[in-house]
């Protein structure tokens, strides 16, 4: 078993998620929610403090990369618990 989470791991659930995007909320902010391929749901949010900064390609990106990184922690959680050593 490997002791590590891969890039190759976190690309492969990415590729095989589904994502709906909800942006412009009060003008300001962005939700990204990726259903990953076992059903579990993450969301990813970005925000900006005046509308008038609103830029939305920017946005979704920073949700996504949320998104990226908590799908790293639950695998790195996963990968801990099915290990023997859970120092």
């Amino acid at each position: 078993m490997s002791k590590k989470v891969t890039l190759e791991q976190v690309n492969e659930i990415l590729e095989n998620s589904e994502f709906e995007v909800f942006h412009k909320i009060f003008n300001k902010q962005c939700i990204v929610v990726a259903k990953l391929p076992n059903g579990f749901t993450v969301l990813g949010e970005s925000a900006c403090v005046d509308p008038t900064n609103y830029d939305e390609e920017i946005a979704i990106d920073l949700a996504k990369k949320r998104i990226v990184n908590k799908i790293w922690e639950l695998e790195g959680y996963l990968l801990q618990s099915r290990g023997t050593d859970h120092a």
